[in-house]
């Protein structure tokens, strides 16, 4: 294997070794770690292409930490960056989940840890909100998708829906919409825009708590 392409591997298996033991709470809790450390602080990625990348990780089968991990490392390296971010994000939570594991089967009786778990559970809202907004900012470009968001929402927190038919849903509204959209003259909603480049330093307060991958 060339130098350059091992350095890269390295490079992502030790970005996203950083992030998983610092990011307890599940993959949406991770999001804003991710976007930080793949479009801010080492460039891989525009906004763009990296809310692409969510909402496909989002729509898959599995933890979308890991999801998202996987498609940012073949993006950058192919199988080899996927097999590295994966490997990544997953060796520390095991053994820390291992670990808490042990430690919660004998403390859990105890009033300060069920105190501690509350706190969790609480935090853990306030990041997924996050991260979602983080999402919609990118991904709610008209009143198009504005509808598709806040129909899902309402449909999936009153109706018992399953989410594979909300994917499909927003599927076929995508496509219609953007036949329309062209039959009709109007603007492309999925034109490139033009990228920016924001330079900012990553810091630890930027990673965040939960409860898992």
């Amino acid at each position: 294997m060339p130098l350059k392409q091992l350095d890269q591997l390295v490079r992502i298996f030790w970005t996203f070794l950083r992030i998983s033991p610092l990011t307890f709470g599940g993959g949406y809790a991770m999001l804003p770690a991710i976007q930080r450390e793949v479009v801010v602080t080492n460039q891989w990625m525009s906004d763009d292409e990296m809310a692409e990348l969510m909402t496909i990780s989002g729509a898959a089968p599995g933890g979308v930490g890991v999801n998202v991990s996987a498609l940012v490392g073949y993006h950058l390296a192919g199988v080899r960056g996927a097999v590295a971010a994966v490997i990544g994000i997953t060796l520390p939570t095991f053994f820390i989940v291992l670990l808490l594991s042990i430690v919660y089967a004998f403390l859990q009786s105890y009033p300060k840890m069920q105190a501690i778990m509350e706190g969790i559970h609480a935090a853990v809202v306030g990041l997924i909100a996050a991260a979602a907004y983080k999402m919609a900012k990118s991904s709610i470009i008209d009143k198009i998708t504005l509808f598709a968001a806040a129909s899902t929402v309402a449909i999936l927190l009153f109706i018992p829906v399953s989410p594979i038919v909300m994917i499909l849903f927003g599927l076929i509204l995508g496509l219609l919409a953007v036949y329309l959209k062209e039959r009709w003259g109007m603007k492309d909603p999925l034109a490139p825009k033009e990228r920016k480049t924001v330079s900012k330093s990553i810091t630890t307060e930027y990673y965040y708590f939960a409860d898992g991958i």
